[in-house]
């Protein structure tokens, strides 16, 4: 059976921005986020990213730029050993209203048809940082968790989680877990919203 995980990029992978990540140069991977992919490799995991990049329909940069910058989040994961299979995106404004746009499904969706596989059956995770990576996943049919990087934190502090989202530090911390490490347990777990 395919062990397959769904992470958001900006706040889960990498330091998220408010301005949004423009460049190459912006992008700055979170401490030990692309060791913890590495680890989901070596365990047998396939690891997807599904990212809104928002910053494209905008105008604030072009694809050349988002290629550029995903270009160098494969180079520095592979520096470790790690594997990012693919890279799905939505380049889409909030007002396009299109499907593939998180909370929105459509994405999620797409990556289990490429992948041929049963999300609810074969219990595939998403990880993210802001509730709406989590409901995407969640109505996917994807086991939610929610790390405290990026977003994170205040996400975790408003409420309303889909329910029986995990929450964990950060990316590492949710790889020990899912790996059995000794002493890896949820920071904290939301059973209803």
């Amino acid at each position: 059976m395919m062990k397959l995980i769904i992470l958001d990029r900006d706040g889960v992978i990498n330091y998220d921005s408010d301005d949004f990540i423009k460049s190459p140069d912006e992008w700055i991977p979170i401490p030990g986020s692309l060791e913890a992919i590495a680890r989901l490799n070596q365990a047998g995991y396939r690891v997807v990213v599904a990212t809104n990049q928002s910053g494209v329909g905008r105008g604030l940069f072009d694809m050349a730029t988002l290629n550029a910058i995903h270009q160098k989040m494969h180079a520095l994961a592979q520096q470790v050993g790690a594997d990012i299979e693919a890279v799905f995106f939505c380049p889409h404004a909030l007002n396009d209203n299109c499907d593939c746009r998180k909370p929105k499904s459509g994405m999620i969706v797409e990556i289990a048809r490429r992948f041929d596989i049963n999300l609810r059956q074969q219990k595939v995770i998403t990880v993210g940082d802001s509730l709406r990576d989590l409901q995407a996943g969640f109505v996917a049919g994807c086991i939610p968790y929610l790390v405290l990087t990026g977003k994170g934190a205040a996400t975790f502090a408003t409420g309303g989680l889909p329910p029986d989202t995990k929450i964990y530090p950060d990316l590492a911390a949710v790889v020990d877990f899912l790996l059995d490490v000794p002493h890896a347990s949820p920071a904290k777990s939301e059973t209803s919203s």
